[in-house]
């Protein structure tokens, strides 16, 4: 017990001279998915189109879009597994991120100039797709498994806020990204997202260095490793956070819309919708604190029961102003839950980080599917599952979240009691 107690006050005695480089690598992460998930919505504005003008039928988009996430959850894990057997070599991480980067922008710079070469173009267009999907998986798990086998144990709650807050950015701006692009030339955003994030990507190199140098990490004040029995808690976490997002991904992509309509029309979707993500971003950064001392599995406990009751009420509001305000409320319980996932993902992976992180975007992968295979099937215009839609969001978070938070406070527990500092917060 004294030892765990040792190791954490020197860990946090160090922390504030690491502060800047850490604010640095925070923004570049930040930056990073930011630019991903903007090029991901470009891709999703104008894919119908692309489709369209290779002769494509309006089904197969949907197709295509069941396929990137089906990939994703295969190559997410795979992306993941490889960091952990590349970061034992200096700079071969990042030239491999950067090198599946540049194949990833390549692909998907192509995609608006083959799709004008017209019916001809359906094989090149499909190849094309596949191949972007594929590698720019490097972006979603490699990156974050850097921090955690290189940066200290403090700032890795602020640096996954920081993280996602460029994800939480992308959502709220989404919606009118959608409205703006939809009948303007696809060359320029493609253009000019591929641009940007090939030269966001560019920098990898020097932020494994910036980890790599010490300037983020104290090995000698690393945290009690945790046992070899890591991954039977590892695998709880990665279902809890398969169930959490399903949670989100039926809330937020099919019931929210049909809710605010009840009180709004649907021009004000636009303006409506992104709440959710204002909430996101603000709950991040004092949930991020309370992450750093108690742990990133007590703080998704506590969000997941938050965002199951902030669905309840939205189900049940009277009226628009009850509506938004309990859309706010559920938006922070996600943000909360994904910003602490991360650093609860890097704390029980027992030195297997980008296995772990690489599980987790598998896990979110996986929902998006299912959520699009819901709605594809036609569930949320079957008046016989409208109970099944309504009250699965609320059960998803309630029963993971009340799961994850047992756990958490029994740990915290023992571990105040001295009995196994292996129990340590995390």
């Amino acid at each position: 017990m004294s030892q765990v107690k040792t190791a954490d006050r020197s860990v946090a005695s160090d922390a504030p001279a690491a502060g800047a480089p850490s604010g640095k690598v925070g923004v570049y992460l930040a930056l990073l998915q930011l630019f991903f998930t903007l090029g991901w919505t470009i891709y999703v504005v104008y894919l119908p189109q692309l489709a369209a003008k290779v002769g494509l039928p309006p089904g197969a988009v949907i197709v295509i879009l069941l396929v990137d996430q089906a990939i994703f959850t295969i190559t997410d894990t795979l992306m993941g597994i490889a960091a952990d057997r590349m970061t034992p070599i200096a700079g071969r991480l990042s030239r491999f991120v950067i090198w599946l980067t540049v194949v990833s922008c390549a692909a998907f710079l192509a995609l608006p100039f083959v799709a004008d070469l017209g019916p001809n173009a359906k094989v090149a267009l499909i190849a094309l797709t596949l191949t972007w999907v594929v590698t720019s998986s490097a972006l979603r798990a490699p990156p974050l498994a850097l921090l955690g086998k290189f940066a200290a144990k403090p700032s890795i709650p602020m640096l996954s806020c920081l993280t996602m807050l460029g994800y939480g950015i992308a959502g709220a701006v989404s919606p009118y990204l959608g409205v703006v692009l939809r009948n303007h030339d696809p060359r320029i955003p493609f253009v000019i997202s591929t641009a940007v994030l090939l030269i966001t990507a560019l920098t990898m190199s020097w932020i494994e260095r910036q980890l790599r140098e010490g300037r983020l990490s104290m090995p000698e004040s690393r945290p009690v490793a945790i046992p070899k029995s890591w991954s039977a808690l590892a695998m709880i976490f990665i279902a809890a956070v398969l169930v959490l997002a399903l949670g989100y991904q039926l809330h937020f992509s099919v019931n929210s819309a049909p809710l605010f309509l009840r009180f709004a029309k649907q021009p004000d979707l636009q303006w409506l919708m992104p709440v959710y993500w204002i909430g996101f971003n603000i709950a991040m950064f004092p949930a991020s604190f309370i992450t750093r001392r108690l742990g990133g599995l007590l703080v998704i406990g506590c969000a997941g029961l938050l965002g199951a009751g902030a669905v309840f009420g939205m189900e049940n509001a009277t009226g628009l102003n009850t509506m938004i305000a309990m859309q706010f409320l559920a938006g922070a319980a996600w943000g909360c839950i994904l910003m602490s996932a991360v650093a609860a993902a890097i704390a029980v992976s027992g030195g297997a980080e980008g296995k772990v992180l690489g599980l987790m975007f598998s896990a979110l992968a996986l929902a998006t599917f299912a959520r699009i295979a819901a709605v594809t099937g036609g569930l949320n215009r079957n008046s016989a599952y409208e109970a099944l839609l309504q009250w699965t969001p609320i059960l998803c978070w309630a029963l993971a979240g009340a799961a994850l938070l047992v756990i958490a406070v029994t740990r915290l527990r023992k571990w105040r009691e001295g009995a196994n500092p292996a129990d340590a917060p995390v």
